[in-house]
């Protein structure tokens, strides 16, 4: 069993670090932007964001591995639910969390992140076991009992949960200068992109080879080693780190004098366009993510693409097991999006920084371009196998979008002093439409016997399509958006 276990994991992991090893190379090859970095400070600018980037991607599997508990613990109703109330309480939580962010620093969050929603999946590990009662999936008389219990605990982890993006830009925002950021938004599209492997692929292998709580306390295990790395390298500013602060070009350039008072900071943000249009771009983002990444394989299983459960335990010779149907883009689910995520993170990076002038609405005007004619074709291909490789075409457009506004415009736009804030609404709106997707998806889509036919479906792109026209709209409305040096300043 081990030795199957680990060529499955080799499997799974060598295309990905195929991919990262091409990305490197290509990046590496490209012309520098020449801003008088030392080799050192990029040594330790390396050694700053790399512990808490993947804090921030293991993060994401504490976050999505409640989807590998759909059938186990609870249905894909069920689970909207949880999801939906959970994804509500991080949309809203920027109101706090942001401006706490620009007070304590990154470090200090992202160790609040990943402690906080450490105690919540151990927390949740512990229902999900008390409720199995020795078996290996929770009784359906006993589910509806569990749900405000996981509801309340995923609503704590997603509350700590939302630290993490704005930690992750709040540290990065005072070591990459506005010209560098693009390629940090492809940085923040590849950290995502293992976020969503480790909890869509590593989530159901841990799932089969121990139970349902262990997908909740594998994580917390991993966060909780992550914390003291962060602990131990992670600096706010250079400066802090013995190397020299510097002029980093965003809205922050110039500006300084005393902080402002935070309602001004607040109010200046909400009236700046550019800000509202990318936090409502984001939105639209977020609606479009959940749709994708969490109801393809709900989608696979239904429609009989894959084999049941029960089907699997049911098979007792290789050739029972051989005669089960297979679909790659479901058995593949995290290590397709998370090679699409990289693809998406990078290519809109480099194609910021280096086509556009470091502008960031013309990448997420032409990504969105692809999600509206991917969710138009998608009525046509749900019959087909083609609609799993078109999904994760689309994952390849909206992980672009997403680092390039909330990993990187939030940066230009709130620079190095309000960055927290900035992040924080902008990330906020990305789940308050997560949330919404989630509520609406789990009332559309078929179910019962009707969620067996995939022609039955339609309503799964028909709710997608009317936000990706939205979001692509928005984006040509900031096409031309700058940040402007000394937007937030006091005089």
């Amino acid at each position: 069993m081990l030795r199957r276990l680990m060529t499955g994991f080799v499997g799974e992991v060598l295309p990905i670090v195929l991919l990262l090893t091409l990305v490197a190379i290509v990046v590496a090859r490209l012309p520098k932007v020449d801003l008088g970095h030392s080799p050192a400070f990029l040594r330790r600018r390396f050694v700053n964001w790399f512990p808490v980037g993947l804090t921030y991607a293991f993060l994401y599997m504490g976050r999505y591995n409640l989807n590998t508990c759909i059938g186990p613990v609870f249905d894909k109703k069920q689970f909207a639910i949880v999801y939906g109330w959970g994804t509500l309480v991080y949309g809203v939580s920027f109101v706090l969390n942001g401006p706490l962010t620009d007070r304590l620093g990154g470090k200090k969050t992202i160790l609040l992140s990943a402690v906080g929603a450490l105690g919540a999946n151990v927390a949740m590990g512990f229902v999900v076991k008390s409720a199995l009662a020795g078996g290996t999936s929770v009784p359906e008389g006993a589910r509806a009992g569990i749900l405000p219990m996981l509801s309340f605990l995923y609503a704590v982890n997603m509350y700590f949960q939302s630290f993490g993006a704005v930690s992750i830009v709040k540290v990065n925002a005072a070591w990459f200068h506005l010209r560098e950021r693009g390629t940090f938004g492809g940085i923040f599209g590849i950290l995502i992109s293992l976020g969503l492997y480790f909890a869509y692929d590593w989530s159901p292998i841990v799932l089969r080879q121990l139970s349902a709580p262990w997908v909740f306390f594998a994580p917390a295990v991993i966060l909780g080693i992550f914390a003291v790395l962060d602990l131990v390298f992670v600096r706010d500013t250079p400066g802090e780190a013995g190397h020299t602060d510097f002029d980093l070009g965003d809205a922050s350039s110039g500006d300084d004098g005393p902080r402002l008072p935070l309602g001004k900071v607040v109010k200046m943000m909400l009236t700046n366009p550019a800000i509202m249009i990318i936090a409502a771009i984001e939105f639209c983002s977020g609606y479009l993510r959940n749709a994708i990444l969490q109801f393809y394989k709900p989608f696979a299983k239904e429609t009989g693409r894959v084999a049941t459960d029960v089907a699997k335990k049911l098979a007792t010779s290789p050739e029972q097991v051989l005669a089960l149907p297979t679909d790659f883009v479901h058995d593949h689910w995290g290590m397709l999006n998370c090679m699409a995520g990289i693809a998406g993170g990078v290519l809109a990076g480099m194609i910021s920084d280096r086509v556009f002038g470091s502008r960031r609405g013309p990448v997420a005007a032409v990504l969105y371009v692809v999600m509206v004619i991917g969710a138009a074709l998608m009525f046509l291909a749900l019959p087909s196998r083609a609609v799993g490789w078109l999904v994760v075409v689309m994952t390849l457009a909206i992980i672009g979008v997403h680092g390039m506004l909330s990993g990187t415009a939030s940066m230009d736009f709130g620079g190095k002093r309000n960055v927290g804030v900035v992040v924080g609404v902008i990330d906020g709106f990305v789940y308050l439409g997560s949330s919404l997707g989630a509520f609406v998806l789990g009332h559309v889509l078929p179910k019962d016997a009707r969620a067996t036919d995939a022609t039955n479906w339609w309503t799964w792109p028909a709710a997608m399509l009317p936000a990706a026209v939205l979001g692509f709209l928005l984006a040509t409305r900031v096409w031309n958006a700058r940040p402007k040096a000394k937007a937030f300043a006091a005089h």
